[in-house]
């Protein structure tokens, strides 16, 4: 719905449709929501009596809007959200209604869990499956056709308590790294740090479509991306679209885009032209990890509702389209307390030092989890993107900037320090000094980028949850964390400790330091000779999983157990395969029944005018038609092969379903390649055949018609 600002002032509308902290202090007596602000912080149980008064404001609030049902919305490992909803009415014995909500409905559901992904943590027939209330993320009203619905955000269990979704081991990782850095600090001597909570602000890309054109394309509606298509004589070389004027229709649907997340209490901030043709890009304002993945999910919902109405289709796959950029999701991640970044150089020494830990612990994280990393950012669409001279090489690297890697090189060989202004900075035996940071440059072709106070993890892909990414990261960091911990807690001169931590930690990982592009051939070899892991594929980077070094990680922490790792290595396997299965199908389906008569009709048509020219003696004049005409038949036949080979290799991967990992494996390295095999023959076949008789719309009509 299209909002005039000049009538309604932003103010107005921001969060009316978001149950905030600001409005919860309003509605509850004062008392009870300081004890809600303590069962949000972890120092209490949420108790049913306290449950029940604020389930009473928000039924209240939310039937005063409009709303008659309420769900449970949660985000099983499916990569989407899923929701049941429940009527507030309760039957009253004189034949009317109440409307009702209670603490207990507000604090755990009971879906049916019988038909998600679960890997083998529970038997099909079983359909048990608890919701319980993440009490950190606002309820919200979502709204559809029907009208509005009351959103309680949750987490997603089996009977046994095992994890069926993403954000239960997000909230492990969460008060795992929490925990870890609150010891730190509490060993550093700092005791203004009253919470250490994890931040994340996801920037979100994706391609906007004419709906028209859309669904003419069987591939782009049931895989996300285009699985034939040859490039338009004009791509993205000339660079004219990235931060372009942006065009008038593409406005309107980020106005209107902008003002339902808004409503809901998400602070969209940044929009433009991304590089690619009718790619685009919006960043979210950070919140705590756990809120800005609630968020970002809704962000990918609107922006699929919001094209609708606009006569568009908003594309999320990685690489919609081959020959021009793909798509990611920059997760922005900073670790913080409540007075903004650890990760951020601070006025004293002591903020010095601090910023300086923190740093060297997320060095040695991801150096060491490096594989893991990686892992989270495995998925089918993104092993199209990852590498392609357009996205991070599937090489984990962090950039620091020239400024913060001399300081720890020299730190690192008790040299002296010298600020860019000339003046010295001395290191003491037992404090670190203040020093001058210049804000570094950006570099954009980093997988793991230090941009002043936080990280940004380039390496997700545009349709994947950040809940992955961000459990791996927390869990990597609070292991550091709690082994600085354990040695400063032994060590009777800890300002020295902590220098020798930053030193060595600098030493022995300043391998995966990388200031230079990343997307460069000669990076890929140096990775090598630094013995950077490489995992080009999903398939071999969902290894990680199960490896028992990674488990015990996980175990340790208490963010995820052997059995719900095993889970995810299997469902991840099995919707790998499921998707390649998909792409190879519909790819058999658009050879055989529309390529192939498509051309055959054009061909038979130009055979035709050849036979009809040769009676008027012209066939001198004829010679490059009789060329084209033999070239159409003779990439028919090879198109003709290829399908039936591909349908071959679909056929083998088929039979292996008792082997999910020689399943997958198969499907990566012979129906991929197969279908590459087609795709070269069908493309060919496009650039030869008449616009006219081409069975679906061309790139030309998807990137340059909005």
């Amino acid at each position: 719905m299209s909002i005039n600002f000049s009538e309604i002032s932003l103010e107005d509308i921001y969060g009316e449709y978001c149950f905030s902290e600001s409005l919860m202090r309003q509605k509850l007596p004062r008392l009870l929501f300081e004890e809600f602000k303590k069962v949000q912080s972890g120092e209490k149980e949420l108790s049913l009596d306290v449950a029940e008064v604020i389930a009473g404001a928000i039924k209240d609030w939310a039937i005063e809007k409009g709303a008659t049902h309420y769900t449970h919305w949660f985000q099983p490992l499916t990569g989407l959200t899923a929701e049941k909803h429940d009527s507030f009415i309760s039957p009253a014995p004189d034949g009317t209604v109440r409307m009702e909500f209670s603490g207990k409905e507000l604090i755990k559901g009971e879906p049916d869990a019988s038909s998600f992904p679960n890997g083998g943590l529970r038997s099909t027939f079983e359909a048990r499956g608890y919701t319980a209330w993440d009490t950190t993320s606002p309820a919200f009203l979502k709204q559809d056709k029907s009208g509005l619905t009351l959103t309680i955000p949750t987490a997603f269990v089996s009977y046994t308590g095992d994890a069926l979704d993403n954000k239960t081991p997000l909230l492990r990782s969460m008060q795992a790294v929490s925990k870890a850095a609150m010891k730190v600090l509490d060993l550093m001597g700092d005791d203004e740090s009253e919470s250490v909570t994890i931040s994340a602000g996801p920037e979100q890309e994706y391609f906007l479509v004419n709906k028209e054109y859309y669904n003419k394309r069987p591939d782009l509606k049931l895989t996300g991306r285009t699985i034939f298509g040859t490039m338009s004589a004009k791509g993205q070389e000339l660079d004219d679209h990235y931060y372009g004027a942006i065009k008038d229709r593409v406005a309107h649907f980020m106005k209107d885009l902008n003002t339902e997340l808004w409503r809901l209490g998400i602070s969209a901030k940044t929009q433009h032209n991304e590089v690619a043709p009718n790619q685009f890009e919006l960043a979210t304002i950070y919140s705590e990890v756990n809120v800005a993945t609630d968020r970002n999910q809704l962000v990918m919902e609107m922006m699929k509702k919001v094209a609708d109405r606009h006569d568009m289709v908003c594309l999320l796959h990685e690489k919609p389209f081959a020959g021009i950029n793909g798509s990611g999701k920059h997760n922005n991640w900073s670790i913080d307390n409540q007075n903004g970044s650890l990760l951020k150089p601070g006025d004293t020494p002591h903020e010095n030092a601090r910023f300086l830990l923190f740093l060297s612990a997320v060095i040695k994280a991801v150096d060491s989890y490096a594989p893991l990393i990686r892992m989270s950012a495995a998925c089918a669409g993104n092993d199209h993107r990852l590498g392609a001279n357009e996205a991070p090489p599937a090489i984990i690297s962090i950039y620091l900037g020239e400024r913060i890697t001399e300081i720890l090189e020299k730190l690192s060989n008790d040299e002296e320090l010298s600020a860019r202004e000339g003046s010295r900075l001395k290191i003491g035996v037992t404090t670190l000094p203040v020093f001058p940071l210049d804000v570094a440059d950006r570099n954009r072709t980093s997988p793991f980028a230090f941009t002043e106070n936080k990280f940004e993890f380039r390496m997700v892909g545009s349709s994947q949850s950040i809940a992955g990414p961000n459990v791996v990261l927390n869990t990597a960091v609070a292991e550091v964390l709690t082994e600085i911990s354990e040695r400063l807690s032994k060590s009777s001169h800890r300002d020295n400790e902590i220098r020798s931590i930053i030193k060595e930690y600098y030493k022995t990982h300043k391998r995966i330091i990388f200031n230079g592009n990343s997307y460069s051939g000669e990076w890929v070899k140096e990775a090598a000779e630094r013995g950077l892991p490489n995992i080009h594929s999903t398939v071999e980077s969902l290894k990680e999983l199960i490896k028992e070094d990674n488990i015990r990680l996980f175990e340790k922490h208490k963010v995820m157990y052997r059995n719900e790792l095993e889970s995810r290595y299997t469902i991840s396997l099995e919707n790998y395969s499921k998707q390649i299965n998909i792409e190879a199908g519909v790819a058999v389906e658009m050879a055989r029944r529309l390529i192939y008569p498509s051309v055959f009709r054009y061909a038979s048509e130009l055979n035709k005018y050849i036979k009809e020219a040769q009676e008027f003696s012209v066939d001198e004049f004829l010679i490059e038609q009789k060329k084209l005409l033999m070239t159409l038949y003779q990439n028919l036949e090879a198109l003709t092969k290829a399908t039936s080979l591909l349908e071959k290799e679909i056929q083998n991967c088929l039979a292996m379903e008792d082997n999910l990992p020689a399943q997958a494996e198969s499907y990566q390295k012979k129906v991929l390649s197969a279908l590459t095999e087609l795709r070269i023959c069908a493309d060919t076949l496009e650039k030869l055949t008449d616009k006219q008789s081409w069975p679906y719309p061309s790139y030309e009509d998807l990137l340059f018609n909005l």
